[in-house]
């Protein structure tokens, strides 16, 4: 794929037109936040996005009217497209409501497979607002991740370790100053043979356990000061925080939403960085086939991704081509396609 590609299209059609153009199993990274099934009309007034109106002042960004069992078809069926556009170390992330939430989780294990399910990831989208409703206040909605195989893309994601945290985990201090805690040299299971069964300082590992390392690698560290004896004479591994790579990301994300949108549900670019830098590599094709005001594509201009976007509303693709043509600064960055709205097979050729 020579260059970026933004498509005016219902997005069924513009599905069917990359699968008829050799995009079959050559997208590493899917993230869609289509239509919640709120029977919302969203609009576009002064400049400013309504994220929920019934309103019928404003300029219409997207009507989102279906409910049920036509809501639930109408995902199907992209997603039948989507999982043959995804490669097979691909994901998928679907932004979805919490009150449809446990339908749509039943359809993707359909169609990708439960055992390809990976996390159902709660997003903190808000401060807790006042509605009056007999009822929690809402602050979250969902997004479901799930791959195409068993061997994903994955570049782990780490959260730096906060001043409280460093404290706590790292609560030692060396002769020079540095903040470190210690961790056990010996694992659970004995070993008969092989090295990590050999004496270390003359100690057998204790009963039932073996050493993580071969001990002439102890005895080096030990000569290094790396290992801290008690007063019991037991060993342990010195950890400073500066070998630390931070935390592992949980599956609870506060990426709140932008507090003046320029398109209606508008989602957080940095959420969105984060997926994009997880789930796939550079020069990776990422794909947003409902993609509003085009955050998925900036992020992946950013960060060195190929890019694929979609959408029907005519505001979107205004606002996306302005966001696009500044962060890219030449306009042939990406090629711009206006789909017929009948579903054809266009004869244009994209190169990839």
């Amino acid at each position: 794929m020579k260059k970026n590609l933004l498509i005016k299209s219902e997005n069924l059609i513009g599905l069917d037109y990359l699968l008829n153009n050799n995009f079959s199993n050559k997208i590493d990274l899917i993230y869609i936040d289509p239509p919640f099934s709120t029977n919302n009309v969203f609009t576009i007034e002064s400049g400013r996005a309504s994220t929920i109106s019934r309103t019928k002042t404003g300029k219409i960004a997207y009507t989102d009217n279906l409910r049920g069992e036509n809501f639930i078809s109408f995902l199907k069926d992209r997603l039948m497209l989507l999982k043959d556009l995804l490669s097979e170390k691909g994901s998928i992330y679907l932004h979805i409501d919490y009150k449809v939430g446990h339908k749509i989780k039943i359809l993707m294990d359909q169609v990708f497979g439960e055992k390809n399910f990976r996390n159902d990831i709660t997003r903190i989208k808000s401060n807790p607002k006042n509605f009056k409703k007999k009822g929690y206040s809402n602050v979250k909605d969902l997004i479901l991740f799930y791959t195409k195989s068993n061997n994903p893309i994955w570049n782990e994601p780490r959260d730096p370790h906060s001043e409280e945290d460093i404290m706590r985990l790292f609560p030692k201090i060396d002769d020079k100053g540095k903040r470190y805690t210690t961790v056990p040299i010996h694992a659970p299971g004995e070993t008969t043979r092989g090295k990590t069964s050999e004496l270390f300082k003359g100690m057998k590992p204790p009963k039932g356990r073996h050493w993580r390392v071969n001990p002439d690698l102890l005895n080096k560290w030990d000569k290094e000061g790396l290992i801290e004896w008690s007063k019991n004479n037991n060993p342990r591994k010195k950890f400073y925080y500066e070998e630390s790579e931070g935390k592992r990301i949980t599956d609870i994300w506060n990426f709140k939403d932008p507090q003046y949108p320029i398109y209606p549900t508008e989602k957080n670019l940095d959420m969105l960085k984060l997926i994009i830098k997880t789930s796939s590599n550079e020069n990776s094709i990422v794909l947003d086939c409902f993609c509003g005001s085009g955050s998925t594509l900036m992020a992946s201009q950013e960060l060195g991704r190929k890019w694929i976007g979609i959408d029907n509303s005519v505001s979107a693709i205004e606002i996306s081509k302005k966001r696009l043509r500044k962060k890219t600064l030449f306009d042939n960055d990406f090629d711009y396609l206006n789909l017929l709205t009948t579903k054809t097979k266009t004869k244009k050729k994209i190169n990839i």
